[in-house]
């Protein structure tokens, strides 16, 4: 239950930004579709940078992640051009998975969420793409892949690793 002093903001959205935006004059009539976009995409734009967490479900990303990607994609208004508005926007992806799916194990060819969202993000806004991803995060609760503790524990660390030093450049970036 929300309480009297928070109220509804009238969205929902994956991420919360930083600070909202003033519409620009006529966006309530251009921007809301009739597939129920958002009326105010441009405020997705004003971000500084972006993070997704993209677990490996079924090979791929969530389903409630790709819903929210076909409600935020407008070909022609954020994405599809080299210099659309998140044009060099940082987004950082944390891709977690259960097995591994590095280049040279035996599932590499089952890799969909890198290839994925490297091409969607990259591809369709012109976004810096960075990934960090924790693989074999059920070894240790899985009997069969207790030879692979070592590995995930890792690979674990690492993700660590890779998150501390890409908070240190997104904050030394976002200072200067």
């Amino acid at each position: 239950m929300r309480s009297a002093a928070r109220p509804r903001s009238g969205h929902r959205d994956a991420i919360r930004w930083r600070k909202p935006r003033e519409d620009p004059p006529g966006s309530r009539d251009v921007m809301d579709d009739a597939l129920g976009r958002p009326r105010h995409p441009h405020r997705r734009e004003g971000a500084d940078a972006v993070l997704i967490g993209a677990p490996m479900y079924n090979f791929t990303i969530p389903s409630t992640l790709k819903a929210w990607l076909d409600q935020v994609i407008i070909v022609g208004h954020n994405a599809g051009s080299p210099d659309g508005p998140l044009s060099g926007t940082p987004f950082t992806v944390v891709a977690s998975r259960g097995g591994s799916y590095a280049p040279g194990t035996p599932r590499e060819d089952f890799e969909f969420v890198q290839n994925y969202l490297e091409k969607l993000f990259a591809g369709m806004f012109g976004a810096k793409v960075d990934f960090i991803v924790p693989e074999l995060t059920l070894a240790p609760s899985k009997p069969e892949m207790a030879e692979l503790v070592p590995l995930a524990e890792a690979s674990r660390t690492k993700a660590f690793a890779d998150a501390a030093r890409k908070a240190k450049d997104l904050a030394a970036r976002l200072a200067a």
